[in-house]
């Protein structure tokens, strides 16, 4: 079975039904998906984002969150090396945050699903 990660540019898209969702679950779609931790809080920022920039849907967004979370997302989550994420981050000039899942998919020998272009290359290098 593929082994995918996936970051919140990508796991958004398909919690909060973004126009791109069609691509992430196509890419999602019979591999085992990972990601660290932190995409859990990653995502409920996003909500948080999209609920103060227009606060009449935010009980949409963050019925969307919860029932991502109650449903169960599928997601194998993982702890990361932070010593080891740092000298990522020191070494590609990422956030501790993407050097997270750019650790990871290099320790799980797995395809990062992303749309962030700069994690992406980071993943590639």
């Amino acid at each position: 079975m593929k082994r995918v990660v996936v970051d919140a540019s990508a796991m958004a898209a398909v919690v909060f039904g973004e126009p791109r969702a069609g691509e992430v679950a196509e890419r999602l779609d019979g591999a085992l998906v990972h990601a660290p931790t932190l995409l859990a809080y990653e995502l409920a920022n996003v909500a948080w984002k999209k609920a103060r920039r227009d606060a009449r849907c935010a009980p949409a967004i963050c019925r969307a969150l919860a029932d991502a979370f109650d449903d169960g997302t599928g997601i194998v989550w993982c702890s990361v090396s932070h010593a080891d994420v740092a000298l990522i981050a020191l070494a590609t000039g990422l956030s501790a945050y993407d050097a997270s899942y750019v650790w990871l998919a290099g320790f799980l020998g797995a395809d990062l699903v992303t749309f962030d272009e700069r994690l992406a290359a980071a993943v590639m290098a």
